[in-house]
């Protein structure tokens, strides 16, 4: 019933900047909450951030000061505006939504979209 599709990654050099975009789609009563998280491989998924239905935010430590998470509540669109860019930064990067479809709260994932911040 609910799809996020991601935008494509890529790579990007150290410093550099690259945004993000997950839109959702299908029945969608209202948006509680849209993230995203990351996932380097051998380790565990982590939240970078999060943003509610409020406007409220919180990042990861290692991301503050540098990511930036908005959202365009009339497409149901989530971004994330990633500056400064860091080889750690590396990773599968996962849109998250916190939503009610069909009047049924449940957590939605993204296809998932490569990251790859090298020199």
């Amino acid at each position: 019933q609910v799809q996020l599709v991601e935008s494509r990654g890529g790579l990007v050099q150290p410093g550099g900047s690259l945004t993000l975009s997950c839109a959702a789609s299908g029945i969608i009563f209202s948006i509680n909450a849209m993230g995203w998280y990351r996932q380097a491989p051998g380790k565990q998924r982590e939240l970078v951030a999060v943003i509610s239905s409020g406007g409220s935010t919180n990042y990861a430590d290692s991301v503050k000061g540098r990511f930036t998470i908005s959202r365009a509540n009339a497409k149901n669109t989530v971004y994330l505006q990633m500056n400064s860019l860091k080889p750690e930064d590396t990773a599968v990067y996962y849109c998250n939504a916190d939503l009610y479809s069909d009047y049924v709260r449940r957590n939605y994932w993204g296809q998932g979209t490569q990251v790859t911040v090298s020199s």
